[in-house]
């Protein structure tokens, strides 16, 4: 028993002693040094979040059964199993490593106020009378209490969703939730709320995020977009806290498909003066990013718009607004889509010499559960009512339109399962997160956690893309995703692009590079090339053929058997004209894989909705980087 002891005593003995008299060690040559890394600053980590949450403080969640508040989403996200408003068990395959729980600021923390029967709230004439009548707490009275509040907001006669006052103890309940959560370097807390104008039922909400901790967060309320429903009042509202605070935060906009022509608009809130260059500006510093994709449709391009990209009617919602109350008409899609929004700017950007559309892309999730799913697997759906069950609710709930005739309803089937926002940066702190969003190099996903990485310059060759210093290389010789090129005596713009699939999820179907540019006459193009295949060559710039399908509807399984693990492509601009301002932006697809609504028939043994499709090709959208000419 002794031996190995002894021996073990013997090897520490062997090893060279420094005690203060042992000779020192050889001077290290001046030229020479043994680490690489310590002057690298560069983005090295990519981080996958939530930046559009809602919790039981946002009256239509709170009010409509949903139970969780700030402190369950946040132990949620960070992997924990919390009980769903539902009675269900649920948890993440893995955890994310950022959220924001973005509560409506009209009404902020109604439904904990009643259900504790606060007595600020209480000491409002309409918030007792509501309370009176949701007082039983039972459904029936709930019911009452909230088709009540909503007829009163419709009619201008519901003073919480303007109140300054009361929301002022539910938003610092929000803040603690989020220092307690925040732990630097393992997960990020952000502190924000949503902005939620929906003028005549059109959807113009942003998510405003903080940078900052509760020294800067808890010197006002959150503003309600009743007061005032003009995007350019939330602007000023935002510059002056910045200016008396000294904070900064930003402002991510959202579900264009929902707002009738007015999320990308030519003229001015409710007017027929024409945007500017002041507005232009504005918008550019103070709304970096848009929710590209997530539960109410996905808004990157639309197929009447883009009718040679095979792959832009995706979850599509474009029956109404988002109550329906107006008609939705063609005229307006060009407004309510990020890549014809994107080539707009570019014009506006030759008329004002600034774009107001220049803008990262993200997704996000915009439950209403507490819950951030975007596993089709594990999709708990927009609210609570639609928390998975064999009820047909689940799939025929209308969810948007409903105030339109019965052609523009969404169905809950509708729905998608996303999305996500990754972002590259070095650390996981509200810091390097926030800088990282507003540097706008990040990158939108319909919830799968695949990684994408593209940089453009003009010395990149083809060898290049097996590089072990990949990006180190590409920070030192070009600019990744958010990035600006700028020109280069003519010379087409080269650009190195990696993929890799979401380890416990699907391979990759293709990598498409999504250019669009302004022409002489004012007027704006488009084009989109394969640069990588899984399985497959490249014809003439496109995939000489589908990838596939393995998806087993009965069984809801799929395989990796086609598309490829890893993909990554070198390519240089074929149709590149100096003169001509441009963007680019990656797309990556993965193979067909079961759509939620066929895990569901599956799992409930009930029938999938008719017009349902089976399957779907999750995805990820880069943001664009822009050539300017000189």
């Amino acid at each position: 028993m002794n031996a190995p002891i002894t021996s073990i005593a013997l090897l520490f003995l062997a090893v060279p002693s420094f005690a203060q008299d042992a000779p020192a060690l050889g001077p290290v040559p001046e030229d020479r040094e043994y680490s690489p890394y310590p002057t690298d600053d560069f983005p090295n980590q990519v981080f996958f979040g939530d930046t559009h949450l809602h919790t039981s403080y946002s009256w239509d969640a709170g009010m409509i059964g949903n139970a969780l508040g700030p402190d369950q989403a946040y132990r949620f996200a960070k992997g924990e199993t919390v009980t769903a408003s539902t009675g269900v068990p649920a948890r993440l395959k893995r955890p994310l490593d950022f959220l924001v729980v973005a509560d409506h600021a009209e009404a902020l923390g109604v439904s904990p106020m009643l259900n504790r029967a606060d007595p600020v709230l209480l000491a409002d004439p309409f918030g007792a009378e509501l309370h009176a009548i949701f007082e039983p707490q039972t459904p029936e009275a709930i019911g009452n209490a909230y088709n009540f509040f909503v007829a009163e907001k419709g009619k201008g006669k519901n003073p919480l969703v303007t109140d300054q006052e009361i929301p002022k103890k539910p938003w610092e309940e929000i803040i603690d939730a989020a220092e307690a959560a925040n732990q630097p370097g393992l997960f990020t807390a952000f502190i924000g709320y949503e902005w939620s104008s929906a003028v005549r039922g059109n959807n113009l909400h942003r998510v405003v995020v903080y940078r900052d901790g509760p020294d800067v967060a808890k010197t006002r309320i959150p503003l309600s977009a009743d007061l005032n429903g003009d995007p350019e009042a939330l602007w000023t509202w935002m510059e002056e806290l910045q200016a008396d605070t000294g904070g900064q935060v930003l402002a991510i906009s959202h579900n264009g498909n929902l707002s009738n022509g007015q999320m990308f608009p030519d003229v001015r809130f409710e007017s027929t003066t024409p945007i500017d260059a002041q507005y232009a500006e504005r918008r550019q510093r103070l709304e970096p990013l848009i929710e590209v994709t997530q539960m109410k449709g996905d808004g990157e391009a639309h197929p009447a718009l883009s009718p040679d990209d095979a792959f832009a009617d995706f979850e599509t919602w474009d029956g109404s607004s988002l109550s329906g109350a107006e008609p939705k008409t063609p005229d307006m899609l060009p407004r309510e889509y990020a890549r014809p929004a994107l080539k707009r700017g570019l014009a506006y950007e030759a008329e004002f010499g600034v774009n107001p559309f220049k803008f990262g892309m993200i997704g996000s999730t915009d439950a209403h559960t507490s819950l951030a799913t975007t596993g089709e697997d594990n999709f708990f759906g927009k609210v609570t009512v639609l928390e998975p069950t064999a009820d047909p609710i689940r799939f025929e709930e209308v969810v948007a339109g409903r105030l339109g005739p019965e052609g523009g309803w969404i169905k809950a089937w509708q729905t998608g399962a996303s999305g996500l926002s990754a972002v590259w940066a070095r650390e996981n702190t509200r810091e390097a997160i926030f800088d990282a969003m507003m540097r706008r190099e990040v990158y939108a996903t319909t919830g799968t956690r695949l990684r994408v990485r593209v940089f453009a310059g003009y010395d990149f060759e083809q060898v290049d893309l097996p590089r072990s210093d990949f990006a180190k290389h590409g920070y030192e010789n070009g600019v990744p995703m958010g990035g600006d090129l700028a020109a280069s005596d003519g010379n087409a713009p080269r650009f190195l692009v990696r993929a890799l699939r979401d380890p416990d999820g699907a391979n990759l179907d293709r990598v498409q590079i999504v250019k669009g540019w302004l022409n002489a006459d004012g007027s704006t193009s488009e084009k989109i090339y394969d640069i990588a295949c899984g399985g497959r060559d490249i014809l003439e710039s496109a995939c000489d053929g589908d990838v596939g399908n393995t998806v087993n509807a009965d069984e809801a399984t799929y395989t990796n058997d086609i598309g490829q693990a890893i993909l990554a492509g070198f390519w240089e601009d074929p149709d590149f004209d100096a003169a001509k301002n441009a963007f680019y932006y990656v797309r990556v697809l993965e193979i067909p894989t079961p759509r939620w609504t066929t895990y569901d028939a599956k799992i409930f043994g009930i029938e999938r909705p008719a017009l349902a499709p089976i399957d779907v090709q999750e995805r990820a959208y880069t943001s664009p980087i822009w050539y300017t000419p000189r």
